[in-house]
């Protein structure tokens, strides 16, 4: 199955970081549990409405990847420019790589909060951030 359908299905019982890092995790060899532990304070632009949980999920399954784990300046280098290709793409399909600039609303305000339920942003904007995330990361990593 099309790893953006199978994300798809968890959103959003699980956040957007959740659900694009779990979707990877038999591929990465982690248990479904842990990863979704390990992305659960990313999701909401890491709970501030900053980088969209989506992006930062796609960091995490990038460095497990094809990161590194030592001090090679060449190593640190190539994870450095896979996540940049990563961001150019993500930009290039939606504009930002922010949450509150993607929904269109500061979701770590109370008044941001009541607008992205009114706008039902979570389920209008948010399945097409992890939707990308996912294609992304299983069509170019």
């Amino acid at each position: 199955m099309e790893k953006s359908k199978k994300a798809l299905e968890k959103f959003p019982s699980y956040n957007c970081a959740q659900t694009v890092f779990s979707t990877f995790a038999d591929d990465l060899n982690l248990a479904e549990e842990t990863a979704l532990k390990l992305a659960s304070g990313f999701g909401g632009g890491m709970a501030r409405a900053e980088t969209c949980g989506a992006v930062t999920a796609s960091y995490l399954v990038i460095g497990l990847k094809h990161g590194h784990a030592s001090t090679d300046l060449l190593e640190k280098n190539n994870t450095k420019e896979l996540i940049l290709k990563f961001n150019e793409k993500f930009v290039a399909k939606h504009g930002s790589l922010i949450c509150k600039e993607l929904v269109g609303c500061d979701i770590s305000t109370p008044d941001g909060q009541v607008k992205a339920k009114e706008k039902n942003a979570f389920n209008e904007f948010c399945p097409h951030f992890v939707a990308t995330a996912c294609n992304i990361l299983e069509n170019d990593f």
